[in-house]
């Protein structure tokens, strides 16, 4: 199968470029999909699976617990990792249906066996903002808080996935192609970018 992941700071336009690149590609496109799938999985609510991505890993123990699913002496650790191993399998489930996008939780190294081609999409402060507050303007009555609120959802997105994967989140080395959306078309570009993720992905099958 052919995958595109896509890792994303708040705010830089990665989602709509995911879902861009699906609808070019007649790709399959996961995003929120996931959580409902978790819950299903581990029989929890998805508004506590939600927090339990979108927030830090459990700060009190080193990686190598989670990544070894060593004994739990603590119960939300535990919790942590059970959802990170049901994430695991619903984003493996999703990778052997069909071609596909996939947007955020941990893909690109879940999937690291399947080769797939991925994207991390960053972009300057200003333009974060921006977009944030076209997309929900009365969440925030001033930049600072815009600023504030978005470095707290990237640090969160950085704890949970260095925690996970001993890797360091939007490190250029990890992807195939970091993109910068600050002076972009994002429209344009989730074109091209889907002409070269068929190109790479057609060499790797």
């Amino acid at each position: 199968m052919k995958i595109v992941t896509i890792g994303r700071e708040f705010g830089s336009g990665g989602r709509e470029i995911g879902r861009r690149i699906a609808e070019a590609l007649h790709y399959d496109y996961y995003d929120s999909e996931i959580i409902s799938d978790i819950a299903k999985h581990t029989e929890l609510a998805e508004e506590y699976v939600r927090k339990v991505i979108d927030h830090e890993a459990h700060q009190m123990y080193p990686i190598t617990i989670a990544r070894t699913m060593g004994p739990f002496p603590n119960p939300s650790l535990k919790m942590n990792i059970d959802i990170y191993k049901a994430q695991c399998k619903v984003i493996q489930d999703m990778a052997e249906k069909s071609d596909c996008v996939i947007v955020g939780r941990c893909a690109d190294y879940i999937l690291k066996e399947n080769n797939p081609f991925k994207i991390f999409v960053c972009a300057d402060m200003e333009k974060r903002i921006s977009r944030c507050k076209e997309r929900n303007p009365d969440q925030y009555s001033s930049d600072r808080d815009w600023k504030k609120a978005i470095e707290k959802v990237d640090n969160n997105r950085a704890k949970y996935y260095e925690f996970f994967t001993n890797a360091t989140w939007g490190d250029r080395l990890h992807y195939d192609i970091c993109l910068n959306t600050s002076n972009c078309n994002i429209k344009e570009v989730s074109v091209k970018l889907a002409d070269l993720a068929e190109a790479v992905l057609s060499d790797r099958v």
